[in-house]
């Protein structure tokens, strides 16, 4: 993997959408030892970062990728509203161990709709609307994130064709149009909790999400909770 701009392709297929990259750099974490590279969106000003375990894929299979947006409260501040955090953690260490890029993705806080607004949808959470409720209430896409910068990131770093670290089929959908194969979905379902449930059961039936929910929830008194960090997959 080297940085490198956005280049004209002599193959038929979508039109490459104006990415560029910096210098790959170590970067040692709790997660264990990976390299780092920060690649900007050249339309929208958006800057993503991959983050690649420095070893090959295991049995010569295609790479591990997760395309995981951003998400302040959940990332950094480690929410029980959503399951964000702890599938950034679950996905960094299955890269790590597997070898593989997970791709933070930048500018797509709420499924695209921004901080302030996720944090009135939550109000209107709180008052009785599901999580897609909420962004209708507010005028707002369900989900409005775009995925043509990952997808070219991928192209850019010879990710052709990866395995998906994703419960949600639409990713699948989205890389495929921007030429990218994915050859497997793996699954990074992580327990629910109390405070989740009903955000997660939204997404499983109204958003097409590939979650089971069939464990009892962490933290409702007759499970302890769990780390944020202690993610291991059910």
């Amino acid at each position: 993997m080297t940085a490198s701009t956005t280049r004209n392709s002599d193959h038929t297929g979508p039109a490459p959408h104006p990415v560029t990259g910096g210098p790959i750099v170590q970067l040692p974490t709790a997660f264990g030892a990976f390299v780092a590279q920060a690649w900007t969106d050249n339309e929208t000003g958006h800057e993503h970062l991959a983050v690649s375990s420095p070893n090959p894929p295991k049995g010569g299979r295609a790479p591990l990728v997760r395309l995981h947006s951003e998400c302040l409260t959940g990332d950094v501040f480690g929410s029980y509203r959503c399951d964000c955090g702890e599938q950034l953690a679950f996905a960094l260490e299955l890269i790590h161990a597997e070898g593989g890029t997970l791709l933070y993705l930048r500018g797509q806080e709420g499924r695209g709709i921004g901080l302030a607004n996720k944090i009135k949808a939550y109000a209107l959470q709180e008052a009785g609307f599901d999580t897609v409720e909420a962004n209708e209430q507010l005028g707002l896409p369900v989900d409005a994130r775009s995925y043509a910068a990952a997808g070219q990131i991928l192209a850019e770093m010879g990710l052709h064709e990866v395995r998906l670290l994703s419960n949600n089929p639409d990713k699948q959908h989205r890389l495929d149009k921007a030429g990218v194969t994915v050859v497997e979905m793996v699954p990074t379902e992580v327990p629910s909790r109390e405070q989740n449930l009903r955000y997660l059961q939204t997404k499983k039936d109204r958003m097409d999400h590939r979650l089971t929910l069939d464990v009892e929830p962490v933290g409702n008194g007759k499970t302890p909770a769990a780390h944020p960090f202690d993610n291991k997959q059910d």
